[in-house]
């Protein structure tokens, strides 16, 4: 990649200093706690200072060539730091079905899935493309198609060179995301097909717009179906509401909450361990949290994946699909602002619930 006829890496610390000086300048006009502001500053503005900073941080990396190369940054680093993945995974196998999640990046997981009697294989988020076609060329699998469930180049980076590397292979997601190098545009509750492999999409949004997830049906290997949920849901957590509202996201978890108890869960993200930790500062009294976390534990000491959880799991011990529970809602207590005599709305809920975990860690 190069710009303005410069090579991308010389212009990642020109990138990098020129972000600096803008995020110290806004700083320095909008400091709250820290001292006095040096500038006459409305007041709404001031308290809105970290907010905004973020959200200009935010669009730089997701709609302005700086998130590229960030991006390449971060593969970088980690390819470094872990030559092997970041965890050791633990391959699912049904009957003619393989479902093999990749450790990427410092804390991701991309997954090829396979039909193991056709020969033929399907991506989904992609990230590092040496990664993964290194599995697609040890498994001996032709790569047909990429499913990618949001346009944030973690799960994204990988689309230009895998297409290049599988001829034919095409790339499907939502375009009202813009995602790199998509080919083949979904609506929700499209399907696409692979050898036995079914899949559809759902519109799912609220950490991006386009956000899309992928549910592959049980049916036709006799076994459990799986839900790729990208960065919508994680074990005992959920995404950041980067392009959408409390309400958007509450509606797109209702909808997995939807789908069946046994659906096992691959998320886009190892967060599993610092997720439960905030779901016990919530429900410190979850019986099943304290069970799943002891469990988390001993896979991560031994540097293992914890994938996959199933929905019927999440909905004991995920905080964030429990805003219906008045155990939950007891635990939260009395929330500031508008509720009526039914107390606060589930958004309500889910907002105050996403505000703590940005708190407890900026997941």
């Amino acid at each position: 990649m190069a710009l303005l006829g410069c090579p991308a890496t010389s212009l990642y610390p020109l990138a990098c200093c020129g972000l600096f000086f803008l995020v110290l300048l806004l700083l320095l006009l909008t400091r709250t706690r820290c001292g006095r502001a040096r500038w006459s500053i409305p007041g709404l503005i001031m308290a809105r200072s970290e907010r905004l900073l973020f959200r200009i941080g935010y669009n730089l990396y997701a709609r302005t060539w700086l998130g590229y190369l960030l991006y390449r940054k971060q593969l970088q680093r980690a390819r470094h730091r872990y030559p092997d993945g970041h965890s050791t995974v633990q391959p699912r196998v049904f009957n003619g079905v393989k479902v093999l999640p990749i450790p990427v990046l410092l804390d991701n997981y991309s997954y090829l899935i396979i039909d193991t009697q056709s020969k033929l294989a399907v991506a989904v988020d992609p990230s590092d493309p040496r990664a993964v076609q290194a599995y697609i060329e040890k498994e001996g699998v032709t790569l047909v198609a990429i499913l990618c469930t949001h346009k944030h180049w973690d799960h994204s980076g990988g689309n230009r060179e895998l297409r290049r590397q599988n001829r034919g292979c095409r790339v499907y997601g939502n375009p009202q995301d813009g995602i790199a190098h998509l080919t083949h545009p979904l609506c929700h509750q499209d399907m696409v097909s692979v050898g036995r492999l079914q899949f559809q999409a759902l519109a799912t949004p609220g950490h991006t717009r386009g956000h899309m997830i992928y549910v592959l049906d049980g049916e036709p290997y006799k076994g459990p179906s799986c839900l790729f949920s990208g960065d919508v849901l994680f074990l005992s957590g959920c995404g950041r509401i980067f392009e959408g509202t409390p309400a958007t996201m509450l509606n797109s978890l209702d909808l997995i909450m939807g789908l069946g108890d046994d659906t096992l869960l691959w998320p886009g993200h190892e967060y599993a361990e610092e997720n439960l930790s905030f779901a016990g500062l919530v429900e410190p009294e979850n019986v099943a949290r304290e069970k799943k976390m002891q469990w988390v534990q001993q896979q991560r000491l031994e540097h293992r994946s914890t994938c996959p959880s199933t929905i019927g799991e999440e909905k004991t011990y995920n905080p964030f699909l429990r805003t219906h529970c008045l155990a939950l809602q007891e635990a939260l207590g009395p929330l500031p602002g508008p509720g009526g005599d039914a107390g606060p709305s589930r958004a309500r809920l889910l907002e105050e619930l996403r505000r703590r975990k940005d708190q407890h860690k900026g997941k």
